[in-house]
Order: structure tokens, then sequence, then C-alpha cells
């Protein structure tokens, strides 16, 4: 009986120590992406990466596990470029960076968000071609990339 509620507690341990794990991660994405901006306005401030998870964080939100699901910083002010790390944030479902400032092309890397349900990028300064990689995204619903700079070769996709 003993070895079984050893077990046990050994088992709910890892899985907590996972699941911190996971959020550390998803919080150094995060905070890596926050370094890559200009943020003049101070929007994204409370991602700090000494906290705990990022769940804590203003424009972060998080599910029960605390795994991102959706970062909303529509009119934030801020300019820059998007990480290709951002294609770990695995649980991710609303990416929302609508009328903005940020620059750059779309990273590949975000075909690797396979719970993304949205992704609105309209109003920024993106250059280039949509990637293939977000024609894996089976449960994307809604794109929205129009009002940027893109190439001339933008409304195709890369093959």
């Amino acid at each position: 009986m003993e070895a079984r509620t050893g077990a046990a507690l050994l088992l709910a341990g890892l899985l907590a120590l996972a699941t911190i794990a996971s959020s550390n991660t998803e919080g150094d994405i995060l905070y890596m992406q926050r370094q890559a901006w200009k943020d003049p306005n101070n929007v994204v401030q409370s991602w700090d990466p000494t906290l705990f998870n990022p769940c804590t964080w203003l424009h972060v939100t998080c599910n029960s596990d605390n795994s991102v699901t959706r970062v909303d910083l529509a009119d934030a002010g801020i300019s820059g470029t998007l990480i290709p790390e951002l294609g770990g944030l695995k649980n991710l479902q609303y990416l929302e960076l609508f009328t903005n400032n940020i620059s750059g092309s779309i990273p590949t890397t975000l075909g690797n968000l396979t719970s993304l349900v949205t992704l609105v990028l309209y109003d920024n300064l993106l250059t280039g071609t949509i990637p293939a990689s977000l024609a894996n995204i089976r449960m994307l619903r809604f794109l929205r990339l129009y009002r940027n700079k893109p190439s001339h070769e933008a409304c195709q996709v890369e093959s």
C-alpha cells in the first residue's frame, strides 16, 4: 500500500514539474518576443520572466493547465518582428496582433501551431509571402493579413 502511495505521489510530482516546465518554456518564448519588440507604451511590461508562469501577464490567456492559449495585443503600438520561437506555443489558439507596426515576414514556424484557430495580423508592416506551413493548421478558421506591406508575390502561398 505504501509503495502505491509513494508511486502516486511521485507521479503527481512529476506531472506538476512538467506543467511548471511547460509554463516556463512558454514564458521564455513570450519574453524573447517581448525583447524583439519596441514597446513605447509599455503594454508588455508585465511580461516578467521571473514570475512562475506567463498566465499572470497582461494580454496573455491560459487554459486550466497553465498553458498559453491566447495572446491579444491589438492596437498596442508595438513594433519589431515576430520571432520563429512563437511556433513553440503548442496550445496557442488565438494570436491577435493587428493594428501595430510589426515588420518582417511571418515565421514559417507558425505552421507548428496545430491548435491555432485565429491568426490576425492585419494592419501591420509585414512583408513577404504567406508561409505554406500555415496550411498545416487544420484548426485555423480565421486568417486576417490584409493592410500590410507585402511584396508583389504576397498574394501567393510560398511552396
